[in-house]
């Protein structure tokens, strides 16, 4: 009776990683990353040396020093005394508003004129393709300076609204400006504050804005856990419970008590003098940069959400409506949860170029990110490359963070195989 005997493994020898099959591509790759890796480090040390030779080594101590010049939109405190680390802060919280602002109106718009272009009226439908063909084939810059000339031209001045019989009216209750030098809209403060909070010594965030954001993100998880059981109950008995009230109450009466305790109110904006006072002034450079950008990546968006419904078999929508459902209903509960596998991935990239676009900010003179660290601070303190690095480093941060947040969103809507 004979037997069967494991042949003994090959010992490993150098000359594999070349003529074995197994090791090859590996020592390729590893070849190759060690050679990019080598010309890399040749090109930064040469820039290092050659900068170093004309007196200016690559340092960041400019970031402390007083940044002197003035920034019209903020969203916190800053003087020009600052420094520039303060300024570029500054920056990059306008390039943030802008950003959160325009993927907002623009996923709205996108969304409502993607469906418009598939409506069975001709004149809806070719109307919306005049849109999408209108915004799409003209540079967006250049509807920035439009939008920014209409705006300008068109709104009154702050003096139009003074005097017994004025020119202009303010709007919903002597609540809301609209000047050619912005928008002047209430403020909302509180009797009863809570104080501010520093972080890193840079900036002060209102603890009342976070408490108010701690109870959302509590009630919207307990409307998560509400959603969830009526899920299951459905699964379990066929029938789905009405839960819609219950989670509003859950959401809003949380916030609703929140807001009374501290003694919310609202601060108009007046008219004293040459300009108005109080509220919050959004200048109309950051009006005409978000609707310019929202406008033109709708376009964008309506045929990424046009082409995710088309993507979809006719038959959902057949059997859908065999079962009673409205078109309306269709739409929103069998046809567009679908199409969104679809719609996502193309998204993240429309989303990163409204975030990268905002750079175009500098046309109308609103300061974002480039317009400080990659202008004026640029300009002032002569460190082209430290501040160009920063401002890449920051886009790409940004950019990150959106892809981060879009693919992880994809991930909980695609189709999970059973």
């Amino acid at each position: 009776m004979s037997t069967i005997s494991n042949s003994p493994k090959a010992e490993f020898r150098l000359s594999m990683l070349i003529y074995d099959t197994r090791y090859r591509s590996m020592t390729i790759q590893v070849v190759a990353l060690m050679a990019f890796m080598l010309m890399a480090a040749w090109i930064i040390n040469n820039t290092a040396q050659n900068l170093a030779d004309l007196g200016k080594p690559i340092q960041f101590g400019f970031l402390t020093e007083s940044a002197q010049y003035d920034i019209n939109q903020s969203l916190i405190e800053y003087d020009n005394q600052d420094s520039h680390l303060r300024a570029s802060v500054v920056g990059l919280l306008n390039t943030l508003l802008v950003a959160v602002l325009g993927c907002a109106l623009a996923t709205v718009l996108g969304v409502l004129i993607g469906v418009l272009r598939l409506s069975t009226n001709w004149l809806v439908a070719r109307i919306m393709t005049v849109y999408v063909e209108m915004f799409r084939n003209v540079p967006v810059l250049l509807w920035i300076v439009f939008v920014m000339a209409i705006l300008i031209e068109s709104l009154p001045q702050p003096r139009a609204f003074r005097g017994e019989n004025p020119e202009a009216s303010m709007l919903f209750g002597d609540s809301v400006a609209l000047t050619n030098r912005g928008f002047y809209i209430p403020e909302p403060l509180f009797s009863r504050p809570l104080g501010d909070l520093s972080v890193l010594g840079a900036f002060n965030v209102s603890l009342e804005f976070l408490v108010i954001v701690a109870v959302l993100v509590v009630s919207f998880f307990v409307s998560g856990v509400i959603r969830k059981r009526a899920d299951r109950i459905q699964n379990e008995t066929g029938i789905r419970p009405t839960t819609w009230y219950l989670r509003l109450v859950v959401i809003v009466l949380p916030v609703l008590a929140v807001l009374i305790a501290l003694g919310f109110h609202v601060g108009k904006p007046e008219l004293k003098g040459f300009n108005f006072q109080g509220g919050i002034h959004m200048r109309t450079s950051l009006i005409a940069l978000w609707l310019a950008l929202s406008f033109y990546t709708a376009a964008f968006i309506a045929e990424i959400v046009r082409g995710g419904i088309l993507a979809i078999s006719r038959g959902q929508s057949e059997a859908a409506a065999a079962l009673g459902l409205r078109p309306k209903r269709i739409m929103s509960l069998v046809i567009l949860p679908q199409a969104m596998r679809v719609i996502i991935p193309p998204l993240i990239s429309q989303y990163l170029n409204l975030t990268k676009n905002s750079s175009l900010a500098i046309a109308v003179g609103y300061m974002d990110i480039t317009g400080t660290l990659g202008g004026i601070t640029m300009n002032q303190t002569g460190r082209e490359l430290e501040c160009v690095l920063l401002l890449m480093l920051v886009y790409l941060t940004i950019s990150l963070i959106i892809s981060l947040v879009m693919n992880w969103y994809n991930d909980r809507v695609k189709l999970v195989e059973r």
